[in-house]
This record gives structure tokens, C-alpha cells and sequence, in this order.
């Protein structure tokens, strides 16, 4: 059985450019393997990264050895639930595509909270400002 989205839905891709997941194939597919639990689809802001970055958690950075290429904001990326939750905690939380967002995001994350910062995004970015 597939894995679901939050919303109890076929879980949707986050991204492909870059691609993202723990597995890299694109979408917050959490297998046996992540224990991170990769589970959120965000939408990277300048905020959500600086603080990423402020707490040890460098998500700009690119990373070749890891298949990471740094991130922008407007980029989607699957995050780990707990850190997504620090960042809410101190007010600055990214944007979430709940259709790409792992129901095991759940474990970590009230349902309430990721709609309350939920957006949609369309899957080509190419022309959103």
C-alpha cells in the first residue's frame, strides 16, 4: 500500500527541481530507512531558512555527497516534521502543501497546525512570483 498524505489522499509530489525526498525520488515518502522523518512538503522562505541555518541546520548550503544542492526560497522540500515544528515554534514556520505532506507528519505535527499553514502551489514554478 502506498503511502497517504495528511489529508488522507495518494500522497502528491513535492519537488523535482530540486528533487527532494529522503529517497530523492521527488515526493516525503518516509520508509524504513528515515528516521528523520522527512515528512513535511514546505515551501522555503529567507525566514524558515535563516532559522534553519541559526539552529544548525543548514539547508543553503550545497551538499554534492548528499545529492543537496542548496536551497532558495520558493524551492519545495521535503523537511524533517520536528524540525518544521522548531521552526514554528519560534514563529517562523514555511508554507506547507498538505496534498505532498506525509500522513506521518501526524506523529509529530497536529493536523490543525500544518492546515493552518498550508498553501497551494503549483507544481511548475517557473512562472510564480
Amino acid at each position: 500500500m502506498s503511502e497517504r498524505n495528511v489529508l488522507g489522499g495518494e500522497l502528491e509530489p513535492c519537488g523535482t527541481d530540486p528533487v527532494t525526498g529522503y529517497y530523492r525520488e521527488g515526493s516525503c515518502t518516509v520508509g524504513p530507512h528515515d528516521v528523520g522523518l522527512h515528512a513535511i512538503c514546505a515551501v522555503m522562505t529567507e525566514d524558515f531558512l535563516a532559522h534553519q541555518r541559526s539552529v544548525g541546520n543548514d539547508l543553503s548550503t550545497p551538499h554534492p555527497e548528499w545529492r543537496f544542492p542548496g536551497l532558495v526560497p520558493g524551492d519545495r522540500w521535503c523537511v524533517v516534521a520536528a524540525r518544521w515544528l522548531q521552526a514554528y515554534d519560534a514563529g517562523l514556520a514555511a508554507p506547507v502543501v498538505l496534498t505532498a505532506t506525509s500522513e506521518r507528519a501526524l506523529d509529530v505535527v497536529p493536523l490543525e497546525v500544518l492546515q493552518a499553514h498550508s498553501v497551494d502551489v503549483p507544481p511548475d514554478l517557473s512562472g510564480w512570483e
